[in-house]
């Protein structure tokens, strides 16, 4: 059958099958999002890495440009990091060695050291092998590291010991306290070759061990304490209503029985909320109009702790007669404004200034506080229902960190739902002058000769 297109010419015709054929050949990319534009949790253990015993290793991550990278590995696997403290990268490297880092053009040997301490896995210290077997894991940086146990019995990196395993968990990884710094030997060779110094080394040689003079005995370094035991439930069960099921209460440094006392630490930062002033009603509502204290307390007492993000009285005073008459919602209102995290204002100031916007549990599931940086400070939730940290650190005890806000924060839900609602008013209904029988009659007849339009009263 000789199929033709009518008023086409055959090379024509050609030509336009040959472009419809390319168009379906053609993929179709989807744009995906990027994942940086994924918000940062802030029980993610990058944020973790802002920890104060870590601020030196964060802050060479945030030079060698790898928050992106790091970021990318958390949102693809868990991962496992092995952070030397401050004092280990202050003590280890050699400030020639440090400075050949920080050069500009080294920035690949910088990157290379740092991802040699991360493994795209999960390892926790239960996983660690036996004294009579090694694990060999490959790291961000294709190289790889062996994990082995010593005669001692303590876990070891390579030449590095574990001073405190697990030292934080997280759900997307884990931190693992090590003593010294992991350096690549490839890292190490081109720094000696680059310099063309045989003699120097990128770890500095250890001391000779000290001697009592008392007892010419060597001394023995003090073993690492170790904190209070991690509760075993989730703090959302501790809250939920019902016979008590949070385990028994973690040994900490306080009390008769070295166990956490949660009661005496929230009466003392209550206290202390009224001694600093401006805090009244905050302290009223967490112990009169509502028994939040006493539940405060016993979380803290059961190992838990506690951020509180208390409104000022000028903030508390906005707050109307029928938000709080409401049944349950005071309690509601204070759960927003509780993290079940121990922050400071540094630790949430340097959160929001690497990662931009930080997302804060609160025991008021399932919602969030959002925190970002702005003028120089930390500002909580959006828009009209945000506040900033206006009196950071009132109160640090370790288990209990109070920070003062100058404004009262609700779900972002609940502050869209206020906008949406605009008050309608009446419409104006203007009244026309009534007309009497004869004026009727009037623009009658005038209407029958057409005069009407020049009256207006007739109109």
């Amino acid at each position: 059958m000789d199929f033709r297109v009518p008023g086409a010419s055959p090379l024509a015709f050609t030509l336009i099958l040959f472009l419809a054929a390319t168009c379906f050949a053609l993929p179709e990319y989807s744009q995906k999002p990027s994942s940086s534009a994924a918000q940062i949790n802030s029980n993610s253990v990058l944020v973790a890495l802002l920890d104060s015993h870590y601020s030196e290793l964060a802050e060479l991550v945030e030079k060698a440009l790898l928050l992106q990278t790091l970021e990318d590995a958390v949102g693809r696997h868990n991962i496992t990091i092995f952070a030397p403290r401050n004092d280990a990268v202050d003590r280890d490297l050699d400030p020639d060695f440090k400075r050949y880092l920080l050069e500009p053009g080294n920035l690949k040997s910088l990157q290379k050291l740092l991802l040699f301490h991360v493994i795209p896995t999960r390892v926790g210290s239960d996983e660690w092998p036996t004294r009579s077997a090694s694990a060999r894991h490959q790291t961000l940086s294709q190289d790889h590291l062996h994990l082995s146990r010593l005669d001692s019995g303590d876990k070891a990196v390579d030449l590095a010991r574990v001073i405190h395993p697990d030292s934080v968990t997280r759900p997307d990884g884990v931190i693992h306290a090590i003593e010294r710094l992991l350096i690549p030997r490839s890292v190490e060779d081109d720094f000696n070759r680059r310099r063309s110094l045989r003699s120097i080394t990128a770890v500095k040689p250890e001391g000779a061990p000290e001697v009592d003079p008392r007892t010419n005995r060597l001394k023995k370094s003090a073993p690492p304490t170790n904190p209070g035991s991690s509760p075993v439930l989730p703090i959302y069960d501790a809250l939920a209503p019902g016979p008590s099921l949070a385990p028994a209460p973690a040994p900490g440094p306080g009390g008769a029985h070295h166990h956490f006392n949660g009661h005496a630490q929230v009466k003392d930062f209550i206290q202390t909320l009224l001694h600093y002033g401006g805090y009244n009603e905050m302290a009223d509502i967490l112990v009169n109009l509502t028994s939040l204290a006493t539940e405060m307390g016993r979380l803290v007492s059961e190992g838990y702790v506690l951020t509180v993000l208390a409104p000022n009285d000028e903030a508390m005073a906005k707050l109307t007669t029928d938000q709080l008459s409401e049944p349950g919602a005071p309690e509601q209102i204070m759960y927003y404004h509780l993290i079940p995290e121990y922050q400071t204002e540094d630790s949430m100031y340097n959160a929001v200034r690497r990662f931009g916007k930080v997302s804060y549990e609160t025991l008021r599931l399932p919602n969030k506080v959002v925190a970002q940086e702005a003028d120089g400070s930390v500002k909580f939730g959006q828009g009209d229902g945000s506040a900033y940290l206006f009196d950071p650190d009132i109160y640090t005890d370790g288990r209990i960190s109070v920070q003062g806000i100058d404004g009262v924060l609700f779900p972002a839900e609940e502050v869209e739902s206020k906008s949406k609602t605009k008050t309608v008013q009446p419409a104006k209904i203007v009244a026309r002058p009534r007309r009497g029988k004869l004026m009727e009659v009037a623009c009658r007849m005038l209407n029958a000769v057409g005069q009407n339009s020049r009256f207006t009263t007739c109109q």
